[in-house]
């Protein structure tokens, strides 16, 4: 048996309970991983809650990072000890998980446990966005929402790597300091009136993309701030999802793109998830990169992690570690 996070019913986060499960096996072509670190995300929120249906009894988590224990028929590219990492598993708030050999990025040596686990759906998120959804080009003028959380703090140092001005979006002073430290040009503090703001910034003409995770509450003030035939990059919806618009409007503010992509499609081969997560291993293994990790908490704190996950206070990543 192994020790797992299980959820018997939706509900709060009070309803993540400690309890065991028999041992996972691999089948053909899949991976058995010895658990070192389990990334805490907002996709196990809205199951949790039952945003997104589950069936119950639930153990969340498709984000970890480990060690290779067993091998599944048919694996030829990893073997035991192999360290690995992924955001595409399933049930990952365990001891040990199993997940799909072809969807496991190999760790390199010298990157510690915690960094691995912290940077498959963050940095694999900040990635696409940056360097493939809109190929961010030297000059370009991009703003951020959340630029203090886990996917922005990765997106601004990024962008910068590309030789973009970044416009940092957060909310409190001391978020601030966070987005200024990690190389934001400009931080505005506070998401009122921003695209009036942005638009000072850059002498009227608006910005070359907004990347944007909040949604509803931000979603008018993104397509305002962005300049004729900018982009909008509507990648989350903490503040709720954006309802249904009409797209003239795209027309009469300058013939601008919107799109809402998600980070599966962005990783649809073993080509492109190796190139991602190479380049941003080697920006760890630089130092160009830093992955900041806010908070461990040991798998029978799950609960503790989800609060402080939803309190949004967290600047970085929040891990369980068996």
């Amino acid at each position: 048996m192994v020790r797992s996070v299980i959820v018997d019913r939706p509900g709060g986060p009070e309803v993540l309970a400690l309890g065991e499960r028999p041992d996972p096996e691999p089948g053909p072509g899949q991976l058995l991983v010895r658990t070192s670190a389990a990334g805490v995300n907002f996709i196990e929120v809205y199951q949790r809650e039952g945003i997104y249906p589950v069936e119950h009894p639930f153990t969340p988590g498709s984000e970890g990072a480990g060690t290779v224990t067993a091998v599944g028929e048919g694996v030829e590219h990893f073997a035991l000890g192999d360290r690995v990492t992924t955001s595409q598993a399933a049930r990952t708030y365990a001891d040990a998980f199993v997940v799909d050999a072809d969807k496991a990025l190999r760790v390199p040596a010298g990157i510690p446990d915690e960094v691995a686990a912290a940077i498959p759906l963050q940095g694999l998120t900040a990635h696409y966005l940056v360097r493939s959804t809109h190929p961010v080009q030297e000059g370009d003028v991009a703003v951020l929402t959340a630029a203090a959380g886990g996917v922005g703090g990765l997106a601004v140092q990024l962008l910068k790597r590309q030789g973009a001005t970044v416009v940092a979006l957060v909310g409190s002073e001391e978020k601030a300091r966070t987005a200024r430290s990690l190389g934001a040009d400009e931080v505005l503090v506070g998401y009122e009136g921003f695209a009036a703001r942005v638009r000072e910034l850059t002498d009227g003409r608006g910005a070359d993309v907004v990347y944007d995770s909040v949604g509803r509450d931000t979603f008018d003030e993104s397509l305002t701030a962005l300049r004729a035939r900018g982009t909008l990059v509507l990648f989350g919806g903490s503040s709720g999802q954006v309802p249904p618009f009409d797209l003239q409007r795209l027309a009469q503010n300058g013939s601008l793109y919107v799109t809402r992509p998600t980070l599966n499609d962005y990783l649809r081969d073993e080509k492109e998830r190796s190139w991602r997560a190479g380049e941003l291993f080697d920006a760890v293994l630089e130092g160009t990169l830093s992955v900041r990790v806010a908070g461990t908490f040991p798998l029978a704190e799950a609960r503790r992690a989800h609060e402080v996950l939803q309190s949004r206070t967290a600047q970085g990543k929040l891990l369980l570690v068996p």
